[in-house]
């Protein structure tokens, strides 16, 4: 288990951002639906608990959860819904980043999905026939995000051929016509805020490309904020620290000292010994310590 952990640490570490943004989704995903099933087999409930990562249209309710405007595009309510929300992100991730840097990804992800939350929750309050679901509706997902990078390289490279299974080529603009005219034509079905986040998340991509295209990248703020989070709570490496030895060590050095200092002596001694009374006058042992001596 271990060894997966840290095989998947090295992925997300390694990957590109879409990758790394869907290593995120899917994370919150399983952790979600575990939590979930691991309570329903105890018979119990967190009684919406995670709608409080969810979007409400109420605006009285999301002055109590503003967080829920970055945390809702991370959530998904199925399978399907996560699935084909991240084959779109890894499909159009990768063109996104044929056209633009890392950085841009990152931040018209965020940026879509902010400008898609607003549009779903202007609508449901400034609408009529959405008022009487504005109290209990939420939203959750990832769409209008990824509808943000889908238009943004559209506009960039409006003419780039997609290959789309039974449908055959088709250029990257009416692709992105077709989304969007779709999210049009159903904004008022039984999944309207996400047709209206869809819409949302397409014209923050749009914003971005034709602000990129003047010079100027409006999605500077959120990544200078992504940055200085990311600093935060990144680990400093630790200046190294002087280290003093008591006791034993300073005791060891005495001693060590010590004990040169009298062989240094018995050497003189030796010394004077030979100067006087000459060689043959030395003990067998002081022969042996001028020889040793002389070696050293």
């Amino acid at each position: 288990m271990a060894t997966i952990i840290t095989d998947l640490k090295e992925s997300f570490r390694r990957g590109t951002i879409y990758i790394q943004l869907i290593y995120i989704n899917v994370g919150v995903f399983i952790l979600t639906t575990l939590t979930e099933v691991i309570l329903q087999l105890f018979n119990r409930s967190l009684d919406g608990a995670f709608e409080w990562l969810e979007l409400p249209a109420s605006l009285p309710r999301f002055i109590t959860q503003p967080w829920s405007i970055l945390t809702y595009m991370f959530m998904h309510a199925g399978v399907m819904h996560i699935l084909f929300n991240m084959l779109w992100l890894y499909w159009f991730g990768a063109l996104f980043l044929s056209f633009f840097s890392a950085k841009h990804l990152r931040g018209v992800y965020i940026l879509g999905g902010i400008c898609g939350g607003l549009l779903y929750m202007a609508a449901y309050n400034i609408f009529p026939y959405f008022r009487p679901m504005t109290e209990y509706s939420f939203m959750l997902g990832a769409s209008a995000s990824v509808l943000a990078v889908v238009a943004a390289t559209a506009y960039r490279e409006p003419n780039y051929p997609i290959r789309l299974f039974l449908f055959g080529t088709i250029r990257l603009k009416y692709l992105a016509l077709i989304v969007i005219g779709t999210d049009l034509l159903f904004i008022t079905s039984s999944n309207a805020g996400g047709h209206i986040a869809h819409l949302g998340g397409a014209l923050a991509g749009l914003w971005f490309a034709a602000s990129l295209s003047k010079g100027a990248d409006i999605t500077v703020w959120i990544n200078k904020s992504l940055d200085a989070v990311s600093f935060l709570f990144s680990s400093k490496p630790r200046k190294p620290k002087m280290k003093v030895h008591y006791g034993t060590d300073k005791q060891k050095d005495y001693n060590y000292n010590a004990r040169k200092k009298a062989q240094s002596d018995e050497i003189d001694r030796i010394l004077d010994k030979l100067k006087k009374s000459g060689y043959e006058s030395l003990t067998t042992e002081e022969k042996k310590s001028l020889f040793d001596a002389s070696k050293r």
